[in-house]
C-alpha cells in the first residue's frame, strides 16, 4: 500500500511519481489532461504520471488516451481506482457520477479532485463532505475544481478587496452568459437531463457565479430569491424529440453574511455571448470590474482624490508579483482560460505535499449545493426569500497571495 501523501511504498528507497486516474476523457477531460502535462514544467510540486484515463466507451477512451499522453486507458473506473500505482483520481464525469466515484476511492485512501458542481444533490454531497472529513484524518486531500479561483486577476481581486480597498463591500452584479444553446435544434445533451446533470445553466454556470461572489467577499450566502426558465423545452434526441427537464436560464438576487447584496443572472441561451463571466463588486470606497472574455485584465476605481478626477484604470495582471504568474511568462505576455486549471493542480498538489486542506473543500461544494437548492425552491414557489442552510465554510482564511 502507497503512502497518500509521498505516493511511495514504505520501502521504497525514493518517491515514485503520485499515479493519476481520470475518470472521464470529453470537454472536462481535454482540459484537465493539459493542466496535468504542463503542471509540473512550471510549478514545483510533486511528480505525478498520468497512469489511466477512464470512459465508457472502450475505442474512444484508447483513443484519448494516445491523443493526451496517458498510459493507459480503461472502461472500469473501479479497477482504475484502486491500482496501486494510483494516488490521485481526478473526477470528470457528469454529476449524477461525482458521489459514487468520489466516495470509494476516498475510502481507498485515494486524493480526490472533483469537477463542479460537487454533486447534483445535497443528499450526495453531504454524503462525500462526510467520506472527506474522515479520509482527511488519514492525510487524504479532497478538492473541488471552481477552477476560475485560479484565474490570476480574480485572486488578485480578492486580496485586493481583503485589504480593504474598497472599503466594506455593499453589492455585486455577477453575469454568466452563454449562447451555445440559442439554436433551438441543437441536439440533446445529458446537460439537459435532470436525471444526469441535477439542472441546467443553474449547476453548471451559475455554481461559478455563485461562488466568486463568496470567495472574492469571504463571506457565504444567507438567503435568495430565484427564478428559472426554459426557454426551448423539447431537444431532438436519437430516437426523437426529448423534453428538456433543467433550465435554460436563471435569476438570482442573494443576500451575503455582513449584508452586501448580489445580483447573479445566467444563461445558455445568451445570444451572441461565448463565455461571458462578467463582475462588478462595488464597496464604500471603490469598485472592480472583471470580464472573463478579457481574462487577464482587471479594473480598479478608488475614491480618492478630486471627483472629477475618479474613474476606473486598468490593471494588466500579468506580473511576476500577482497570483500564480511568477511561473510563467514575461511581463505583458498573456496567459489563457486552460492555465486556471494547471493553478488548481499546482494548489492541490502542494496541499498533498504539505498536508494543508485543500480549497475549495467538499464543504465548500456542499455551501454551494445548498445555495442552488434554496434557488431551485424559491422558483418552484415562486417565493420572495428563502433562507440558505449554510453551516459550512466557502473560502480558504489563507489570503490569496499566500495560495498563489
Amino acid at each position: 500500500m502507497t503512502s497518500p501523501l509521498s505516493g511511495q511504498a514504505p520501502d521504497d528507497p525514493a518517491p515514485r511519481p503520485l499515479g493519476v486516474a481520470m475518470i472521464g476523457y470529453a470537454f472536462m477531460g481535454k482540459a484537465h489532461s493539459a493542466a496535468w502535462r504542463t503542471v509540473g514544467s512550471h510549478f514545483d510540486v510533486p511528480a505525478t504520471a498520468r497512469r489511466v484515463i477512464v470512459g465508457r466507451n472502450a475505442g474512444q477512451t484508447a483513443e484519448a488516451a494516445a491523443r493526451y499522453g496517458w498510459e493507459d486507458s480503461s472502461t472500469d473506473w473501479r479497477e482504475a481506482i484502486h491500482r496501486e500505482d494510483v494516488d490521485i483520481v481526478d473526477i470528470c464525469t457528469p454529476g449524477y457520477l461525482h458521489a459514487e466515484i468520489a466516495i470509494e476511492a476516498l475510502k481507498a485512501g485515494k486524493h480526490v479532485l472533483v469537477e463542479k458542481p460537487l454533486a447534483n444533490t445535497i443528499a450526495e454531497s453531504t454524503a462525500m463532505v462526510a467520506a472527506a472529513a474522515e479520509a482527511r484524518d488519514h492525510g487524504v486531500q479532497s478538492m473541488v475544481g471552481f477552477n476560475y479561483r485560479r484565474v490570476p486577476a480574480l485572486a488578485h481581486a480578492r486580496q485586493l478587496i481583503a485589504d480593504g480597498r474598497l472599503g466594506a463591500v455593499r453589492q455585486l452584479r455577477i453575469a454568466y452568459l452563454q449562447d451555445w444553446l440559442v439554436d433551438a435544434a441543437s441536439p440533446m445533451t445529458w446537460r439537459l437531463r435532470r436525471e444526469t446533470a441535477g439542472s441546467g445553466a443553474l449547476g453548471d454556470i451559475a455554481s461559478h457565479a455563485l461562488d466568486q461572489a463568496q470567495f472574492l467577499t469571504g463571506r457565504n450566502v444567507t438567503e435568495v430569491s430565484g427564478r428559472l426558465r426554459t426557454f426551448v423545452e423539447e431537444r431532438p434526441g436519437p430516437d426523437g424529440p426529448e423534453p428538456v427537464t433543467v433550465d435554460d436560464a436563471a435569476w438570482i438576487t442573494a443576500e451575503l453574511a455582513g449584508g452586501a447584496v448580489a445580483t447573479v443572472e445566467v444563461s445558455r441561451m445568451a445570444t451572441g455571448v461565448k463565455n461571458g463571466l462578467r463582475i462588478e463588486v462595488f464597496g464604500e470606497r471603490g469598485a472592480l470590474r472583471f470580464d472573463l472574455e478579457n481574462l487577464n485584465e482587471l479594473w480598479l476605481m478608488e475614491a480618492t482624490g478630486p471627483v472629477t478626477e475618479q474613474g476606473f484604470r486598468r490593471i494588466l495582471v500579468t506580473e511576476p508579483g500577482h497570483p500564480y504568474l511568477d511561473a510563467w511568462w514575461p511581463q505583458g505576455h498573456i496567459i489563457g482560460w486552460e492555465h486556471t486549471f494547471t493553478h488548481q493542480l499546482r494548489d492541490f498538489l502542494t496541499s498533498i505535499r504539505t498536508g494543508r486542506p485543500a480549497q475549495p473543500s467538499f464543504e465548500a461544494g456542499l455551501q454551494i449545493q445548498r445555495v442552488l437548492a434554496a434557488v431551485e425552491e424559491s422558483a418552484a414557489a415562486k417565493s420572495a426569500v428563502v433562507q440558505v442552510d449554510s453551516t459550512t465554510p466557502t473560502h480558504s482564511s489563507v489570503p490569496a497571495k499566500e495560495t498563489a
